[in-house]
């Protein structure tokens, strides 16, 4: 039985994306949409938290009716805030950058038929190849590896397409990356971010914006990338198919993204009828 948190004023609910709200063949279904609403009309802070960049999460923002309030991108390396009145649709409020130059040069070595990718904020990406169809958003430049480092950037992304999740987080032992954060994703995947920052580091500012009590945040999240935010909550709720890894750093389990989990966490936020 999911527990629901006193209903004394609005609570910060971090929502992570693929794998929690949105299937990962991309599908949202009705159920997610409709629950993610209500709990917004409730009076809730609802925060999208996710390792896509800005652009990819703007048409997830969108297909969920959420036009104002905050999102955490690139895995907290990035905060905006949704403001309908701008330019743009989107305010920036925080970017944190690191010089990638270092950890490319030693992943370089240890995996030279890689694809390599860095974030031009609101732009797209720089890469050393093409990425597989649809992984990535906006604009696409083809560059040679040392123009990836030429600047500092929000995030570094690392593709192999033949390899295998598993291959990545055993390279990363074995290299002992110091002096980025990282996140090996559910396929051959790994983002590098600025050391220190996640997901719950780009949320406790948030949190602290909007003046709310560290004990009126709730998250869900089904991926290692989830890991922090998911601890930093006075409610972690895990995925049912997330690993033991993940599942044992929430305080609860919900059911499966095939069984719309994030459902019943989500309903359990609202006052009763």
């Amino acid at each position: 039985m999911a527990r629901t948190l006193p209903p004394d004023g609005p609570m910060l609910v971090a929502l992570d994306i693929d794998g929690t709200l949105l299937s990962y063949d991309g599908d949202l279904t009705d159920a997610v949409r409709e629950a993610v609403g209500a709990v917004r009309e409730a009076g809730h802070e609802v925060v999208l938290a996710s390792g896509r960049s800005l652009l990819a999460m703007l048409p997830v923002a969108s297909a969920l009716g959420i036009e104002t309030g905050w999102m955490v991108c690139s895995n907290g390396a990035v905060t905006v805030r949704l403001d309908p009145a701008s330019s743009q649709g989107w305010a920036t409020e925080d970017v944190v950058t690191f010089d990638p130059e270092p950890a490319l040069r030693l992943l370089r070595e240890q995996l030279p038929d890689a694809r390599y990718a860095v974030e031009d904020l609101g732009v797209g990406f720089r890469m050393t190849e093409h990425f597989p169809d649809g992984e990535l958003e906006g604009e696409h430049v083809i560059v040679p590896m040392e123009d990836l480092w030429s600047t500092e950037v929000t995030r570094v992304i690392v593709r192999r397409p033949d390899s295998t999740s598993g291959h990545f987080h055993e390279l990363v032992e074995h290299l002992g990356l110091e002096d980025v954060t990282y996140a090996v994703g559910w396929s051959a995947w790994m983002d590098l971010a600025p050391l220190g920052v996640s997901k719950a580091t780009a949320l406790e500012q948030v949190r602290r914006r909007r003046h709310l009590q560290p004990h009126r945040t709730v998250a869900i999240g089904d991926g290692h990338n989830d890991l922090e935010m998911l601890r930093w909550a006075a409610r972690g709720v895990a995925m049912g198919h997330a690993d033991d890894a993940v599942q044992t750093a929430a305080d609860e389990v919900t059911g499966p993204i095939e069984d719309d989990g994030a459902v019943e966490v989500l309903r359990s936020l609202l006052p009763p009828r």
